[in-house]
């Protein structure tokens, strides 16, 4: 898995902290509408990858995207209008950087991520553009619509956890398996747990975040951070090294975003297991948003629309990613069977108070729980 920060100043800042576990794109890729399906780098170190149909004309649609499997709906929606779309993937930080640094002279029409506080940070600082419902949003499911932002200037496109419980199953009995995220804390497991930094992994802030509010607020929940780093806490950079050494057994328990856990247990071979713990989970939203200074608004519009179409929500659950197990939040478009059990607890984070603390949370993080 980004930011949400109401002040410029600290926007970037944050930015500057964020190379983002957020999304499956771990290496920067950007598109150019020269040849469909060549690659040519960027000039900021990201790759290019273009989508285009002869019938185009002038319009090349722009997207900044973060999204594992934001290639293959590009590709649908390219065909289906006959709209060029430049597609520029890298991970959010990065992404975030350049939309702050184009502020004055953008150069996108959509951003494409996770993290409602990344957005509310940009809707903060007057970046996007408010007030517009998409067609297909009157298909959003009950926790969809609970994620709209009161001023329209981002739509929720998915879900998944911030942050779940990963197990090591052939280190971790039945009866050793977490019921909720206390049980990590106790002596047993002294040690033994990892997680993301959330300085560097997008998704960990909402989870860090969410943990704070289940324990009555952030001071309170830096109290129970305390309490995790005295009892051996593991902090690594991001979901790779930290599922790695879940599968290397290092370590026993590991909390991190649900859908790359998922992705680790499609392989039948690892000993990998997932616990949804019972007092609940941070829902991350996927989100998209347009430039409220887009040159092609029109065609942005669209897209958007498209993006949470069945048909596109559908297209994007076939693609070989870790952010297509995400849980679906528009009807017509239901969530793969049996991805995740019933009964999750899905905990939502209030975008604006996500944004105004972000800088706070992630400062003191690594002060105190990753350099102490």
């Amino acid at each position: 898995m980004k930011k949400r920060l109401v002040l410029f100043g600290s926007l970037i800042s944050m930015v500057a902290l964020m190379v983002s576990g957020c999304g499956a794109n771990n290496s920067p890729v950007s598109s150019t509408s020269a040849t469909p399906g060549t690659s040519t780098p960027a000039a900021s170190n990201s790759t290019v990858q273009t989508s285009e149909n002869s019938s185009a004309g002038a319009k090349e649609l722009v997207v900044y995207s973060a999204t594992g499997f934001d290639k293959a709906v590009v590709d649908a929606f390219q065909k289906k209008t006959g709209i060029t779309v430049k597609l520029v993937q890298d991970s959010t930080g990065p992404l975030l950087a350049k939309v702050t640094a184009e502020k004055s002279n953008p150069q996108w029409d959509i951003i494409w991520a996770d993290g409602a506080p990344s957005m509310q940070g940009l809707d903060n600082e007057g970046m996007l553009l408010k007030d517009y419902t998409p067609a297909n949003s009157a298909n959003y499911t009950d926790i969809g619509k609970k994620l709209v932002p009161t001023d329209h200037a981002y739509a929720p496109v998915t879900i998944t956890a911030a942050g779940a419980i990963g197990y090591n199953s052939q280190l971790v009995k039945d009866s050793e398996v977490p019921k909720d995220w206390t049980d990590l804390l106790k002596p047993e497991n002294k040690g033994v747990v990892a997680m993301n930094n959330p300085s560097i992994s997008g998704p960990t802030y909402s989870a860090v975040l969410g943990l704070m509010n289940l324990q009555g607020g952030i001071p309170q929940g830096e109290d129970f951070f305390k309490k995790f780093k005295a009892n051996g806490l593991n902090v690594f950079d991001s979901n790779g090294p930290t599922l790695t050494n879940l599968l290397k057994g290092t370590v026993k328990f590991a909390i991190a975003q649900d859908s790359a856990i998922l992705n680790k247990m499609k392989d039948p071979n690892n000993p990998i297991k997932i616990v949804y713990p019972a007092s609940g989970v941070s829902t991350l939203s996927n989100n998209i948003a347009i430039d409220v200074k887009a040159p092609h608004v029109e065609a942005a519009k669209q897209f958007v629309d498209y993006v949470l179409s069945a048909e596109a929500q559908q297209i994007a659950q076939t693609v070989d990613s870790g952010d297509a197990l995400f849980e679906s939040i528009i009807k017509d478009a239901p969530t793969k069977a049996g991805l995740r059990p019933d009964g999750i607890k899905w905990n939502t984070l209030d975008p604006v108070d996500g944004a105004s603390h972000e800088t706070e949370v992630k400062t003191w993080f690594t002060k105190n729980i990753v350099q102490n």
